[in-house]
């Protein structure tokens, strides 16, 4: 009985932390809802009419070996409407291929427009981004830094939206939501679009409208420079260097100011390596933040005791794949110790409670849902067929994203993988040769093939199990996990034929 209690005593502790994990949800709802219910049309901005109030600005664009995308972006960027007197855009090109000739020869025709714009390269990539953008500060004119990553196509007037805001000087940080220009290429696609709606939309604005710790995410926003100095400025220790510097700004009393209605227009992965990579960047970093950031939110007497419990449960969002890859695994087990231990049904009885969390999920991302889509009951029926298949995907990755959370709060260090782009929108744009794909498959790739076939023994097990004629309460959660990982299984076989 040893064995079966530690499984009972893991199982339940990971059921409640999501559970946790899913009240802090609803609350964001609550906070997002009751946002709609006013409007920050009095919020000082600055007169951009007025030459006098339009502040220097520069936009800073750290690229690494962007073939597909480079011409769309600067020819982008240069389209921005702001005066040329009071704008400068630096390209942090950290490439090491044939790009940086061809980007050089583009920087130039640029030039001859009156743009100004500098091509700022690197003898060496220390730090990954955060070096870059910390080595482009260094020469920066601007009072103020946007950054764009690659993908991202920000329009004409991007800056006139935003840069008003700053009129309040305790803002440090002006961060837009993301757009997805491909959201209907794929299901991968779709799914990603559905899981970065509901941060852009109910987490953000749920944090942001209460004065909680929001992040910067990396792109599409604008930061002030002495609030990038005062926090300490960029530092490459962990993965998501965008997060780091966002909590030490918060820490520091500056304000952040996210803009639900300016969207950023941008491209989604299309092949399951490259959106891998990025969700294993992104979840290990989250980790590393987590173990970095810890004691000072705790020990901060800036900030209320309600705002300490959303920004570590927001550290933690990545370790709940951990917690859910827990409860999946271990829910076979439990399947048997159920119908193995009479004495134990008062016990499962009441863990049923706790599938509560998965009607919290369903109803908060429905609000996120018809935000973007509208309501009705034609939406409503796609939005729950969008919500099983996303939820279904989601753990398919839980054992990637779990590793990448293990390794980033035991402090294993790793290079920082860029995400490939590939200047895709449309169904008829192909991904195949795309130069800067990895060939090799990841070993967790086998293990989640196994996985898949063994929540097919957890489908069987329904049938099987006890005296009564089986017991069906798991299976509709067994057969979300059997399509979940056996979707990222064959996805990422056929990726590399």
């Amino acid at each position: 009985m040893i064995l079966e209690t530690v499984i009972i005593v893991v199982y339940t502790i990971a059921i409640l932390l999501i559970f946790l994990y899913a009240l802090a949800q609803l609350n964001l709802l609550s906070n997002y809802l009751s946002s709609k219910k006013h409007n920050d049309k009095d919020c000082a901005t600055f007169d951009l009419s007025n030459p006098e109030e339009v502040p220097f600005v520069t936009i800073q664009l750290p690229v690494f070996n962007e073939m597909y995308v480079m011409d769309r972006l600067l020819d982008n960027i240069a389209r921005l409407e702001y005066p040329k007197d009071k704008l400068e855009i630096q390209v942090l090109d950290d490439s090491t291929d044939e790009t940086v000739a061809s980007t050089k020869q583009h920087i130039e025709r640029l030039k001859a427009t009156g743009l100004d714009i500098q091509h700022i390269t690197r003898a060496d990539r220390t730090g990954f981004k955060a070096g870059a953008l910390k080595e482009g500060l260094k020469l920066a004119k601007g009072e103020f830094i946007a950054i764009f990553d690659a993908d991202f196509l920000p329009r004409k007037n991007w800056l006139k939206r935003t840069i008003p805001y700053f009129k309040d000087d305790q803002i440090g940080v002006v961060q837009t939501r993301w757009g997805h220009i491909n959201r209907n290429y794929s299901i991968l696609t779709k799914i990603q679009a559905f899981a970065l709606d509901a941060h852009f939309t109910l987490e953000q604005v749920g944090r942001n409208s209460k004065g909680h710790f929001i992040n910067f995410n990396g792109t599409a926003g604008i930061w002030r420079k002495a609030c990038i100095i005062d926090a300490g400025n960029w530092e490459g220790d962990t993965l998501t260097e965008d997060l780091d510097l966002s909590y030490r700004a918060q820490l520091k009393n500056w304000k952040f100011k996210y803009l639900e209605d300016v969207e950023t227009p941008a491209e989604l992965p299309v092949v399951i390596s490259a959106a891998r990579s990025q969700q294993f960047r992104w979840n290990k970093g989250g980790a590393e933040n987590f173990r970095k950031m810890l004691w000072r939110v705790l020990k901060s007497r800036n900030i209320s005791v309600k705002t300490k419990v959303h920004g570590l449960l927001h550290l933690l969002n990545s370790t709940m794949f951990l917690n859910v890859f827990i409860v999946a695994v271990l829910s076979i087990p439990m399947l048997y110790i159920k119908n193995e231990y009479a004495h134990l049904r008062f016990y499962f009885y009441f863990m049923s409670f706790f599938v509560m969390s998965t009607v919290i999920f369903f109803v908060c991302y429905w609000f996120m849902y018809k935000q973007i889509y509208g309501s009705g009951f034609k939406r409503f029926f796609g939005y729950i067929g969008m919500f099983f298949t996303f939820f279904s995907i989601a753990m398919g990755f839980s054992l990637h994203n779990s590793i990448a959370v293990i390794e980033g709060h035991i402090g294993k260090r790793s290079e920082f993988v860029r995400t490939p782009k590939f200047n895709i929108s449309t169904i008829r744009d192909s991904w195949k040769g795309n130069k800067y794909l990895r060939k090799k498959l990841s070993p967790h790739v086998i293990i989640e093939g196994l996985l898949m076939l063994y929540f097919a023994f957890g489908l069987y097990s329904a049938f099987v199990v006890g005296d009564q004629g089986g017991d069906f309460g798991l299976f509709p959660f067994h057969l979300m996990l059997f399509i979940g990982f056996g979707y990222v299984f064959f996805k990422s076989i056929s990726s590399k034929v």
